[in-house]
């Protein structure tokens, strides 16, 4: 991709955004801190697409990340100025409608850059068709390939639809490399530094389990990849920006949304398991021996719908006999509903402390969520009657919110077509349309044999600690799934983790998970396990089964739940100050930090 870096054996990949709504002097930030040959940025989610498809039921000529626009506005004129290209799945449902508005935007500025954009991923119009019922949304997950076509013809700006979030960073790669569909160890190895920093800072101490660790987290700097010729990449950030780029918040990142050891894509599977991390000095990390595998002959599709209307009221409980008020205003509100909505559903959080020092210590929360298609069912015919037992329920009655009309509430599912279903197209800067071929070499996905992890072998007694006491976690959603991915440091930590931290003893820690469907997966390289539960957050985020409705605090919930643990593999001092700067990730740590014994 002649122009795009001036080393050949090298691709300096940034990253400005992990979601629509991150820092929004982001693009700024990475552009004036340091050398970049290309910055992406990943806006789109699953609850986003869910959001851009309502902005196009208003307006069609939206459908887009609209803060996209404001960066670029600001930062148009230093990218090309410095040379760097910029690659961004905003377009959403509508890359066609943002590259015009980047073009207009361009032209008021007085700039001229090369814009390109790919599309085909929107299946809306041909979803019955493909047997997708009649969504709200249904975008296909698009690879690399199309984004490496714009920028080889010279594209300055790529702008694309729903592609997987890692093919921002493949793209980039592929095209500069010249590397071959075939090419699965490379492709896998850009899949993984895509993976890691796609999400932002969170590769860089954000959400990071152990962050009392890292110093500074006052404005963590975005990360970005150095990619190399063989897929192996050094994950980094900008000098002189807060937060820490080390070993665990890689790992973090990799633990974040997966599922099983094979991570499929439309160009590449990825094998997690073979995910090799080494600490090579302060804020660098190497990922290398990453190996890939022919992609599976189906496509993933991104459905939302809009699956009913939603309300739900607060009732704060204080004092004693918490129980038997909860059951009071339950109670009384289902016989004094005139109708009662499709669901309904009461959840108690047991907040209160006995003998609490203030009042809020001894309250609860007890909150009643109802959904229906019919929006006069959970408008003011269920609000109202919330507040109508002000006088008449338990003593002390108060609500977190006064009534209110219900709002439609999104739905996800995923769907799955032949890849040959899905037209991939690179618009190019001249107006060409290049279409993408899918994979010719598929595989079936398949699962992997859980490995063989020697035993641990205690030389003393347990203490009953928290797990989190060694444990590190990340957690997130998949529509209606949560993963939980759990690691530790030392080979010791790993052999007790793989053998005690079963799908049973996590149904027992989690009681939440109890009744779910749960599988485990072991992935000795991180030494991590991960965990699927199924269906703990019903039918998606906007769903919002749960108080955490993203699962993203699970993973927290599992590091506080007490387990007894080996006291050999306890640290030497797990609160005081001293082992918290043992631990830091200093000096001759460094060459200590590694996955591999």
């Amino acid at each position: 991709m002649s122009g795009l870096a001036s080393d050949s054996e090298m691709i300096r990949i940034g990253n400005c955004s992990g979601f629509y709504g991150d820092r929004a002097g982001a693009m700024r930030e990475m552009l004036d801190g340091g050398a970049l040959d290309v910055l992406t940025g990943d806006y789109l989610a699953e609850l986003t697409m869910l959001i851009l498809g309502r902005d196009r039921m208003k307006d069609p000529s939206l459908g887009y990340a609209k803060t996209f626009l404001r960066q670029l506005e600001d930062c148009l004129g230093t990218a090309l100025e410095r040379g760097v290209r910029i690659v961004a799945n905003a377009g959403g449902l509508n890359p066609a409608g943002l590259a015009q508005r980047v073009g207009e935007l361009a032209e008021k500025l007085g700039l001229a850059p090369k814009i390109a954009y790919v599309a085909g991923d929107d299946l809306l119009p041909r979803a019955s068709e493909l047997g997708l019922g009649s969504p709200l949304t249904a975008n296909a997950y698009l690879g690399a390939w199309g984004i490496a076509e714009a920028l080889t013809a010279g594209a300055d700006i790529v702008v694309t639809g729903r592609v997987t979030d890692a093919s921002l960073v493949v793209g980039p790669a592929a095209a500069h490399f010249d590397w071959g569909r075939g090419d699965y160890g490379a492709l896998a190895g850009a899949v993984t530094a895509g993976h890691v920093i796609e999400c932002g800072t969170q590769a860089t101490g954000g959400n990071f389990a152990f962050f009392t660790e890292l110093g500074d987290l006052g404005r963590p700097g975005f990360p970005l990849a150095e990619v190399r010729r063989d897929g192996s990449s050094v994950i980094t950030k900008h000098a002189d920006t807060d937060g820490a780029v080390t070993v665990d918040t890689v790992a973090a990142q990799l633990m974040y949304e997966i599922q099983s050891a094979r991570y499929a894509g439309p160009d590449v599977t990825t094998r997690l398991d073979t995910i090799r991390l080494t600490q090579q000095g302060p804020d660098r990390v190497l990922i290398d021996g990453v190996t890939g595998e022919a992609p599976p002959p189906r496509t993933k599709v991104s459905l939302n719908t809009i699956g009913g209307f939603r309300n739900e009221m607060t009732f704060i409980l204080t004092g004693l006999d918490i129980e038997e008020k909860a059951a009071l205003a339950r109670r009384q509100l289902e016989s004094w509903l005139t109708v009662r909505p499709a669901e309904l559903d009461w959840t108690l959080s047991r907040l209160d402390r006995p003998d609490a020092e203030t009042e809020e210590q001894a309250s609860a929360l007890l909150r009643c969520v109802v959904r229906d298609p019919d929006p006069n069912k959970v408008g003011r015919a269920f609000s109202s009657v919330a507040v109508e037992l002000a006088l008449a329920s338990y003593p002390g009655f108060s609500l977190t919110a006064p009534p209110g009309n219900g709002s439609p509430y999104g739905v996800f599912t995923a769907g799955y077509v032949d890849a040959a279903q899905v037209p991939h197209v690179a618009v190019l800067p001249d107006g060409r349309e290049v279409a993408i071929a899918p994979a010719a070499e598929t595989s079936e996905l398949a699962g992997v044999p859980e490995p063989a992890v020697p035993q641990f072998v205690s030389s003393g007694g347990t203490e009953r600690r928290p797990l989190g006491t060694i444990a590190m976690a990340r957690s997130g959603d998949k529509g209606g799934n949560a993963n939980i991915g759990v690691w530790v440091r030392t080979d010791e930590q790993f052999a007790w983790l793989a053998h005690t931290l079963t799908v049973d003893a996590l149904r027992e820690l989690l009681p939440e998970t109890a009744k779910l469907a749960v599988s485990r997966h072991v992935l000795p390289n991180l030494r991590a396990v991960n965990f699927i539960v199924e269906g703990l957050l019903g039918e998606g985020v906007a769903y919002q089964a749960r108080f955490d409705p993203q699962a993203k605090g699970l993973g927290e919930w599992l590091r506080a739940r007490h387990i007894d643990i080996p006291v050999e593999l306890l640290p030497v001092n797990s609160q005081g100050p001293e082992a918290a700067a043992e631990r830091n990730h200093v000096g001759p740590l460094f060459a200590a930090q590694r996955t591999q014994p």
